[in-house]
């Protein structure tokens, strides 16, 4: 992948799954083979979240570091933006939400997954993990996909949580292409793209760049 593809800033790496859903060209064959096995087993299985661009990525941490949009906490509840010094907020909000130029749904090779045959009526999809926990909407689709979408290439690199990003049981990754993109995706070429757009705290980010690379990027499960 180039450069532009990995941290988001163009699409020519995609092509249209459904919808608003864009996905990696090399990835479309073993998500259809995954969604079919799903069918089969009795699950329509969909995607919520497919790539996101740079600018999109840039829009969420800027609404968040600015206050727009509320900070939650490791428990998921709202922090008082006020309180929170300027690294409190930058690490507040990276245990939930990707650097932009650094989330993998850039790569659209990471999707955000549940069935929405399974939602309540008059219920809105939230991507909490009670959503897909014992009790939630979702958990006989997570136990399928444990069991099966390695199969098909796919694993969780959220499946615990390992002192960086929070657990996300409804993402999943297509491991051979994602793992080239991790590897290529260094800190230079990180700062670069920061550094080129209107990113809030970006002197912060430089300065904090080597630990943020550590615990929130490369910090990830293994399939």
């Amino acid at each position: 992948m180039l450069d532009e593809q990995l941290t988001g800033q163009v699409s020519s790496h995609l092509t249209q799954l459904s919808n608003n859903i864009y996905v990696h060209k090399e990835v479309v064959s073993a998500f259809k083979g995954l969604q079919l096995a799903a069918q089969k087993a009795g699950f329509n299985l969909q995607i919520a979240s497919g790539f996101r661009s740079f600018e999109r990525q840039q829009l969420i941490w800027n609404n968040k570091f600015s206050g727009k949009t509320r900070i939650l906490n490791k428990e998921g509840h709202p922090l008082a933006i006020d309180k929170l010094s300027e690294i409190e907020k930058l690490f507040a909000i990276l245990h939930w939400s990707a650097l932009p130029g650094t989330s993998r749904h850039h790569w659209g090779t990471d999707f955000d997954i549940f069935d929405p045959n399974c939602l309540p009526a008059g219920k809105k999809l939230q991507l909490t993990v009670s959503e897909y926990s014992e009790a939630g909407y979702f958990f006989e689709l997570t136990q399928w996909l444990s069991e099966n979408m390695k199969s098909f290439g796919f694993y969780r690199p959220y499946q615990k949580y390992n002192g960086g990003v929070a657990i996300e049981p409804w993402h999943i990754s297509y491991f051979p292409i994602a793992q080239q993109a991790i590897e290529k995706l260094t800190q230079p070429l990180i700062e670069g793209a920061i550094l080129h757009h209107n990113v809030l705290a970006k002197s912060l980010i430089c300065e904090q760049l080597p630990v943020i690379y550590e615990r929130f990027i490369r910090n990830i499960g293994t399939p």
